[in-house]
C-alpha cells in the first residue's frame, strides 16, 4: 500500500519540485492556448532540452505519452 502522505513530504512537497510542477503546468496551458485542447488530449508536452523551467515556445512540443515518458525514464 502506497503512503501518499510520505511521498508528498519526501519529494512532491519540496519547494523545487513544486516549482517544476508549476512550470510544467504552465507549459501545458501555453500549448493549449495556441493549438487547442483537442490537439493535446491524451498527449504530453515535451521539453526538448528536458528542463521544465524553460517554457519558450521553441523548446516545447506535443508528444505521445509513450514517447515522452520513455525518453525521460
Amino acid at each position: 500500500m502506497r503512503d501518499y502522505k510520505k511521498e508528498y513530504a519526501n519529494y512532491q512537497g519540496k519547494p523545487e519540485q513544486i516549482a517544476r510542477r508549476s512550470s510544467r503546468n504552465k507549459a501545458r496551458l501555453k500549448i493549449k492556448k495556441t493549438v487547442g485542447a483537442a490537439a493535446i488530449k491524451g498527449k504530453d508536452i515535451d521539453h526538448k532540452d528536458r528542463n521544465p523551467n524553460n517554457n519558450s515556445r521553441s523548446n516545447l512540443r506535443i508528444s505521445s505519452v509513450k514517447r515522452n515518458r520513455s525518453r525521460n525514464g
